[in-house]
């Protein structure tokens, strides 16, 4: 591997840590590629941008930036960098400038996961007003989350879930990078954490490619090769 070869950095989403990739990690490191897999605070759109893309001024050469479900989000405004070469969705939300994952979500029919999520108090450090926190009901979560994954890792994904605060969901995004990077996007068909007509039309209207994959939320547990496989074509697109 040459020092152009991209470092791919993958983004986790709500609910769900680094380790949601730990499938796909070997694969791409087979492959020799560099690959970073940061903790997203999941506080907030803007604030979780700031520290992703502060994660990639960091890596010297170029990035393939790849987000899960809110990361998708997340890298629609951190992928903006320099550096960033790609960007490749993973079930995920590709915010337009100026639009929060409420109001695209808001375009189509809920999904499963609307009516299973559960809003904790935390406290937030400077402020007397309390933050919410928004998870999934622990009994819930492997159905409409990890449907295809083996039964006892869903049951494990479920109580060691990463909260995202209530606020990231109103927060619109400053920036789209899709406008100015080429990109990628997944589509899970069985999906029932997001409506997969809301990761279509987010996809169709960045113009992005695009490719469908039978799965639940976590196609990266259920279907590495595939997630892998699409990363590999957008570093392949990057390196030539």
């Amino acid at each position: 591997m040459t020092d152009s070869t991209p470092t791919v950095v993958l983004v986790h989403g709500a609910f769900a840590d680094a380790s949601s990739f730990a499938r796909v990690v070997p694969e791409l490191l087979a492959d020799g590629l560099k690959v970073l897999v940061p903790a997203v605070p999941n506080r907030s759109l803007t604030g979780d941008a700031a520290y992703i893309a502060s994660v990639v001024r960091a890596v010297s050469g170029p990035v393939v930036l790849v987000g899960h479900s809110y990361g998708g989000a997340v890298i629609t405004v951190a992928g903006v960098e320099d550096n960033v070469k790609a960007l490749v969705f993973v079930a995920g939300y590709a915010l337009e400038e100026g639009e929060s994952l409420g109001e695209l979500q808001g375009r189509f029919p809920d999904s499963d996961l609307a009516s299973a999520l559960v809003y904790t108090p935390f406290p937030v450090e400077g402020s007397d007003e309390p933050g919410t926190d928004v998870t999934v009901e622990i009994d819930k979560f492997p159905a409409i989350f990890a449907a295809d994954v083996d039964p006892d890792l869903a049951r494990v994904l479920a109580v060691s879930q990463r909260p995202l605060a209530g606020a990231a969901f109103a927060e619109a995004a400053p920036v789209a990078a899709w406008k100015t990077k080429p990109s990628w996007g997944l589509v899970s068909t069985s999906d029932h954490t997001i409506n997969p007509d809301v990761e279509r039309f987010g996809y169709e209207r960045a113009g992005m490619t695009t490719t469908e994959v039978d799965s639940s939320h976590l196609v990266m547990l259920a279907h590495p090769k595939k997630v892998a496989d699409l990363i590999r074509e957008a570093v392949r697109s990057v390196s030539a």
